[in-house]
């Protein structure tokens, strides 16, 4: 009997044993082990940064791991667009205000200052050399602004202004322009010391494109540089470090590293106007026509019909005050540029003029008028007659006449 009995309890606590331990297995099987927990850390929750903006843009890999370039959607748009700060774009009322003139007129794009010529980035940036230098200010909310304007297909290009650059050249003097007796070199314009950025120095080649980036990935459709040049003004005194080189080539290794850098993304720069009228760089700040747009989708010429010297000659017509005849002013400057550009093989950048909108009050009496909606559609006019589609208004304090734009 005690052997039948012993004979029924060991199988028992066999069998009692193996599922014990098999059943220890299918609970375990439930679970992550630490090494498959660590990588869903950077899968499943969103990255720091999209967090933040909260931004349907790439994402890029968290530090210490380098930030991989962002590849943007190109929009094939024919931009009609104005110019606005960014104390404008965090202003309810006036982006209000805005987005319903839009609405209601053949106007689609804003370009809306990322960084102005004050160094001061315009939103809360997270770019390391940015916050270390303290160079930014909330002027506004990018994440909500890019999902309001674009909930609206409003086309938003993003204006950096790269070398003229008082707040960051002055956190690092090492990295700006110098005097040749020593300091800073500054240039006195409205009672400010302005200093710049040294442009030979690519150190803050890549500081520019570094907020580049982060716009882009914020959701900026467009990245348009401004200041993409050397200072003007007494160059004897300037001291860039180096000697022997050739300031258009500096400028379009810049604009190549940029490319480089952010290859799938639109990019466009700002240049004087004359620059379409003068040949190579005679201005002697690094903008050479015919070369400036290899690595661009546009330019942009200032065609301020007010920035023109009083009896500047564009395309052999001599303007005795040139704020008064915008449409000559800005057609044969376009007619110009046109043909200079119809000369150069793979040419890569269109024509995407900036026009006046701002009354140029400062010059003297009897050559100047007032800018209303008729001599912007004058300008727009000679645009079109130019053999151009695209064009932006430009007013510092971003007063424009609603009357100028052709209503939906």
């Amino acid at each position: 009997m005690m052997r039948r009995y012993k004979s029924l309890v060991l199988p028992f606590f066999c069998v009692l044993f193996v599922f014990l331990v098999t059943g220890c297995k299918f609970e375990n099987s439930g679970k992550t082990s630490l090494t498959d927990q660590s990588k869903q850390v950077f899968v499943t929750p969103e990255p720091e940064h999209e967090m933040v903006f909260n931004t349907p843009t790439p994402t890029p890999t968290p530090e210490p791991t380098a930030v991989p370039t962002p590849s943007a959607v190109k929009k094939d748009v024919k931009v009609k667009g104005l110019y606005l700060t960014g104390w404008s774009a965090g202003n309810k009322e006036r982006m209000d205000y805005y987005i319903k003139l839009i609405e209601e007129t053949e106007l689609n794009a804003l370009v809306i200052d990322i960084k102005n010529d004050d160094g001061i980035v315009s939103y809360e940036s997270k770019v390391p050399a940015v916050v270390e230098a303290g160079t930014y200010l909330k002027k506004y909310d990018a994440k909500k602004l890019l999902e309001t304007l674009h909930a609206k297909d409003i086309y938003v290009i993003g204006r950096i202004v790269c070398f003229r650059d008082p707040a960051y050249s002055k956190k690092y003097p090492e990295r700006a322009v110098k005097h040749v007796d020593g300091g800073l070199w500054r240039e006195n314009k409205k009672d400010k010391e302005i200093t710049w950025l040294n442009p030979c120095d690519e150190r803050n080649w890549k500081y520019i494109v570094d907020i580049a980036r982060e716009a882009v990935e914020l959701g900026f459709d467009e990245i348009q540089f401004d200041y993409v040049r050397f200072p003007d003004g007494d160059r004897s005194k300037m001291n860039f470090g180096q000697t022997g080189f050739v300031k258009h080539e500096v400028i379009n290794n810049f604009l190549a590293y940029a490319r480089k850098e952010l290859p799938d993304v639109t990019l466009s720069a700002d240049i004087f106007g004359i620059v379409c009228v003068s040949p190579e760089d005679r201005e002697d700040i690094g903008q050479y026509l015919e070369l400036i747009g290899k690595e661009l989708d546009y330019i942009s010429p200032m065609t301020y019909p007010s920035l023109y010297a009083r009896g500047q000659i564009v395309n052999g017509i001599k303007f005795p005050n040139p704020d008064l005849e915008p449409y000559a002013v800005v057609y044969n400057t376009l007619l110009m540029a046109r043909e200079r550009l119809s000369k150069v093989e793979n040419y890569k950048a269109d024509i995407r003029p900036y026009l006046q909108a701002y009354t140029a009050s400062w010059l003297p009496e009897g050559s100047y008028q007032k800018y209303t909606a008729e001599q912007y559609r004058q300008q727009i006019q000679a645009v079109y007659d130019a053999g151009y589609e695209q064009w932006i208004f430009w007013d510092a304090n971003n007063k424009y006449d609603p009357d100028a734009f052709l209503k939906e």
